[in-house]
């Protein structure tokens, strides 16, 4: 059996075996069961743990190794503005697609404003604060707390330096090169646990959650996974048709070990080793794109995570009988694709960023508390098409002529101009 089986085999016996525990004992979970159920849980919270480990060091040392094998500055340039223009284009699709297709619905049909759950929102960033913040002062203290962008940034940064000393037989260049072989053995030890650890987390999530819960907001939950498929049927492969000229379904089928494991992870950051050892292995893209395009991704592409906003603003204002004017909604599409950028790849952090895109259209942060029942499990799928959206943009990134994108945006500028 492929490794892809036994994962996949590990997330039905998740939710099977975790959706009987929360119907048929709930509460009055026996001894011996709860024993077994906290100590599945601890299991999957050590996979995941050790999924996080790796993220810091496979970033930081797989990123200055690419960054050292480029061959001009201007490669490096070509590949940044290819990737961060084509994943802020793709979410901005994505919210777009949400809110027109969530407009056509009624979603709060039966659902009252009181809420046994609450949202507590956090200090919102100034847009000043969020661009400095890009830029790290102490890279230490951005390894420590695992802020991804900085981390890009500095070891960007390192890679440049390191490329400019360095020759074939640079000791510097070598001890790099033999660390993120290190690093990839331990990837690998990971990844042959991952059945083990997705069943875990799996059964944790469903046997607290039950698979009860998504019928209590139906509509939203499924207008909501409705929208992040076509999103990923469509689009994606729209894209991966006429700019990477591959086939989606050979796409989809190379990559489903990495999206059963965004999904099962809910992170986009603990997912990562799996993502950059598959877009190399399976899709041969270059080492120098994939260790930039996949963790920049992690952090600004959030495809899934704009559809979630999406739907939820038009439900909320449903919920509260506010109609959203034309230039309301164009507000929602220019805050949650800004928004995307410096967000951490981690579980939960959509409800964060949605509480900044309902201040600016003047809705109650209060309405993410309708929502936060079910959030756990669409996180599950947002994070799958996050992680999708990744591959695919570091799939066309590494087809892509150099300067193929400036190129197209130079001669439509030319022609605005000329229709002036």
């Amino acid at each position: 059996m492929s490794l892809t089986a036994k994962i996949l085999l590990g997330m039905l016996l998740g939710i099977i075996l975790g959706s009987i525990f929360n119907s048929v004992f709930q509460d009055n979970l026996p001894s011996f069961l709860n024993f077994f159920s906290e100590f599945i849980d601890a299991l999957g919270s050590i996979f995941l743990s050790l999924l996080k480990l790796l993220v810091v060091p496979l970033v930081f040392v797989s990123l200055v190794v690419g960054v050292s094998n480029l061959t001009s500055d201007k490669q490096l340039l070509s590949i940044s503005s290819k990737a961060i223009a084509l994943y802020l284009f793709t979410t901005a699709l994505a919210i777009i697609s949400a809110l027109f297709v969530s407009s056509f619905f009624e979603m709060a049909n039966g659902v009252s404003m009181v809420s046994d759950s609450s949202f507590e929102q956090d200090a919102i960033p100034s847009l000043k604060d969020t661009f400095v913040n890009l830029f790290p002062s102490n890279p230490i203290e951005a390894m420590a707390e695992g802020n991804m962008i900085q981390i890009i940034i500095f070891a960007m940064l390192f890679g440049y330096g390191v490329n400019k000393i360095s020759n074939e037989t640079s000791k510097v260049r070598s001890f790099f090169i033999d660390l993120n072989e290190i690093i990839l053995n331990i990837v690998n030890f990971v990844i042959w646990l991952s059945p083990v650890g997705v069943f875990c987390l799996i059964f944790s999530t469903f046997s607290s959650l039950g698979i009860s819960i998504i019928f209590t907001l139906i509509n939203y939950f499924l207008i909501v996974v409705g929208v992040l498929i076509f999103h990923a049927a469509f689009t994606y492969s729209l894209l991966l048709t006429s700019l990477a000229k591959i086939n989606p379904f050979i796409f989809f089928s190379k990559m489903k070990e990495a999206i059963i494991f965004a999904f099962s992870t809910s992170s986009s950051s603990a997912t990562m080793p799996v993502t950059l050892k598959t877009v190399e292995e399976k899709l041969g893209v270059d080492k120098s794109v994939s260790s930039f395009c996949i963790p920049l991704g992690t952090t600004i592409n959030m495809d899934g995570t704009a559809i979630m906003q999406g739907v939820a603003t038009v439900f909320i204002a449903q919920v509260y009988q506010v109609d959203l004017s034309m230039m309301e909604y164009l507000m929602v599409i220019i805050t949650a694709t800004l928004a995307s950028i410096g967000t951490a790849g981690v579980p939960g952090v959509g409800l964060i960023m949605l509480a900044m895109v309902l201040q600016q259209v003047g809705l109650p942060v209060e309405g993410i508390a309708l929502i936060i029942g079910v959030d756990r499990l669409l996180d599950m799928f947002r994070t799958a098409l996050n992680v999708t959206g990744d591959l695919v943009i570091t799939k066309i990134v590494n087809s892509l002529p150099i300067n193929l994108i400036i190129f197209s945006s130079l001669i439509n500028l030319s022609h605005v101009l000329h229709q002036k």
